[in-house]
């Protein structure tokens, strides 16, 4: 553990030999932290763990400005684990309305339901209970500990891989995939003791939504600028852009699934085949994103008694 002194920078394959002080780049993170954070209900003096848990699933690609009123209506509706559990799915992707990924949703009720069948309602605070709960992966594990429960863990996400490349690896951009050096990097930089190391994770996941951003980043405006081993190499362009996927929306299967989902919510009650019909004219794309929607537990089908009469559709 490097707790200070010079750290090694690492691209994809390993160390390279730009070096940076972690010390100097903590207390300027951290101090500009301290004047710029956003007031966010998830991190609040009074925030749950189990709030802190939702605002997690929630926020996995889904931009904050979406996540925080959907955030605090969930919370006033669904306030503890054993809420949640006890609501019927349909409600439960009704209040998820258009954060995006719906499965999500549901994982986090199975979530909520494990937590109150393994751990008597609360959410827990050791690592391996918390990776051990439905669609809690490493990452949503180690944000738990930090943002919850103040513990020291290596909160790696998309804006802490980017500052981490650019200030101490000298890219434009991490690689697409997270990378054991870049594990073994942010966990040097972490601080020893939990309460700053916690904070060490929120802030410089903060700089890296707010200043060190993938497209504009404002360099300008960016605490740790001397620093910055990009800048300093004259922020050399991304190495990795040939092999980024670009997603697109117009026309793919999430788009119709997106539709599908909209009219079940909207509607009071089951909606007859001919309206799901409507909604695409690509016959054989929409069967397809029906049958997904069935097989993902996002949709019921109901078959009519005469077997003449197609089938009617409503959320499960």
């Amino acid at each position: 553990m490097a707790a200070a002194g010079r750290v090694g920078a690492v691209g994809e394959d390993g160390p390279v030999p730009t070096t940076i002080d972690a010390l100097l780049l903590r207390e300027a993170v951290l101090e500009w932290f301290g004047r710029h954070a956003r007031e966010l209900p998830w991190r609040s003096e009074d925030r749950s763990a189990w709030g802190v848990l939702v605002s997690e699933v929630m926020l996995q690609q889904t931009p904050v400005v979406r996540v925080e009123p959907a955030w605090r209506a969930w919370m006033a509706r669904w306030p503890e684990p054993a809420d949640l559990a006890a609501a019927s799915p349909a409600d439960v992707l009704r209040a998820w309305d258009r954060l995006g990924y719906p499965r999500r949703a549901l994982r986090l009720q199975e979530c909520a339901r494990a937590v109150v069948e393994r751990h008597s309602g609360v959410v827990p605070d050791a690592a391996e209970d918390l990776l051990a709960l439905p669609g809690v992966g490493a990452y949503t594990a180690a944000a738990v500990q930090a943002f919850a429960f103040g513990r020291r863990s290596v909160v790696l996400d998309t804006n802490v891989r980017r500052v981490l490349a650019r200030a101490v690896a000298g890219v434009a951009l991490p690689a697409p995939s997270q990378t054991a050096a870049e594990l073994r990097l942010a966990e040097s930089l972490v601080p020893p003791d939990d309460a700053a190391a916690a904070r060490w994770s929120a802030a410089s996941m903060e700089l890296g939504a707010l200043v060190c951003t993938a497209r504009s980043p404002r360099c300008e405006s960016c605490p740790v600028a001397g620093l910055c081993a990009w800048r300093a190499a004259g922020k050399p362009a991304d190495e990795h852009a040939g092999r980024r996927r670009t997603q697109a929306w117009a026309g793919t299967d999430r788009q119709v699934r997106g539709r599908v989902m909209a009219l079940l919510r909207d509607a009071m009650g089951p909606v007859p085949a001919a309206a799901v019909e409507a909604l695409w004219p690509d016959r054989a794309q929409l069967e397809r994103c029906v049958e997904s929607l069935l097989a993902d537990g996002l949709l019921a089908r109901e078959a009519e008694p005469d077997e003449d009469q197609p089938p009617t559709y409503r959320l499960p």
